[in-house]
């Protein structure tokens, strides 16, 4: 994010998509499983500069009115990615091997990187130019977090994805015990719940700069709490019904964060999106470990234990959101420098 605030969008986009083809090439011809393991974590060095620099990048180049529905529809081609990624590679690699899918995604990966270098506009004369070194970068980086509006949305970020992952990492625990018994195939089909997600994403953009951020948000989370205790029913399809509803409640929420970031930062957005970034995989860091260990002591009701007080704790952090409860979408950011000097 700092990166792309010094050096420019476009050059950390692309540099960063030819890096991660080259990683993934290396990964199709590693030798060893050590080496491979290298390998996937240079494609996860790269990934960020993609990820944390698109939204900044929207903002950018696009009005300020169409910023909120773009990134819905980043965040809602994110998740297909995602998705179609489990699904290709399983493909591939039952029809071939796990080298085949590898190169696959080489070759996705280069078209895409391509695309940013013939489609992306270039950046803007004297980018860079309000920092004079990388060092600067960062600190202003670091300054984010005292805005109370962003470090609030850095917060509900990574609260509800917390609650996502928590609930999609021990979900198979769940199925494959008594009474359900499923195998990994029919537990597999609970991740198409991501589709959802992926409709939602673009419809939740556009619908905040009517109800503001604040109120969408709150929904949202509400919905995913929904979600959550929906699979308390314990039956099948009222559990496959209640991923789907979370997954809705998350990508709601997520699909407008990410843009709140990118208007309220007042200068410096690369790095404020990377913030969130941080954030939100920090949430999913420890989604996948805590719900663990409330699951060894009470079980599937310990874990949505764990992640409802998550979904509690960013309802609490909407209120910082937007105060005046307008959308953060129709107004013009205060400048850093006037937050500093009334104490946010």
């Amino acid at each position: 994010g700092p990166l792309s605030d010094v050096f420019g969008r476009k050059r950390i986009l692309v540099t960063s998509g030819f890096v991660l083809v080259l990683a993934t090439l290396a990964c199709a011809v590693a030798p060893s499983f050590s080496a491979l393991l290298a390998f996937r974590g240079l494609q996860g060095l790269a990934v960020p500069g993609i990820s944390a620099v698109a939204v900044a990048y929207i903002g950018d180049n696009f009005p300020r009115a169409r910023t909120a529905s773009l990134v819905g529809m980043y965040v809602a081609a994110s998740g297909l990615g995602g998705l179609l990624g489990r699904v290709v590679a399983g493909v591939l690699s039952g029809y071939f091997d796990w080298r085949t899918a590898f190169y696959a995604f080489a070759v996705f990966t280069l078209a895409g990187t391509l695309a940013m270098v013939f489609a992306l506009r270039p950046d803007a004369p004297g980018r860079g130019s309000e920092h004079r070194g990388l060092f600067r970068a960062y600190a202003a980086m670091s300054r984010h977090a005292a805005n109370v509006r962003l470090l609030a949305a850095f917060c509900i970020g990574a609260l509800i994805f917390f609650a996502f992952v928590g609930v999609f990492t021990y979900l198979p625990y769940l199925l494959s015990a008594p009474p359900y018994r499923l195998g990994t195939e029919k537990i597999s089909l609970f991740y198409l719940a991501y589709l959802a997600g992926v409709i939602v994403s673009p419809v939740s953009g556009g619908l905040s700069s009517r109800y503001g951020v604040r109120r969408l948000m709150t929904t949202g989370i509400c919905i995913a709490g929904v979600g959550v205790l929906m699979t308390l029913l314990m039956h099948v399809t009222l559990i496959a019904l209640g991923v789907v509803v979370l997954a809705i409640g998350m990508f709601t929420v997520q699909a407008i964060a990410p843009a709140f970031v990118n208007i309220t930062a007042a200068g410096n957005k690369g790095g404020a999106n990377a913030m969130y970034q941080v954030f939100y995989y920090g949430g999913a860091v420890f989604g996948s470990t805590l719900p663990g260990l409330a699951w060894e002591h009470w079980g599937w009701h310990g874990t949505l234990a764990v992640c409802m007080a998550s979904l509690t704790l960013a309802l609490v952090a909407t209120f910082f959101i937007d105060r005046a409860g307008g959308s953060a979408f129709e107004h013009e950011p205060v400048p850093l420098r006037t937050h500093l000097q009334v104490g946010e």
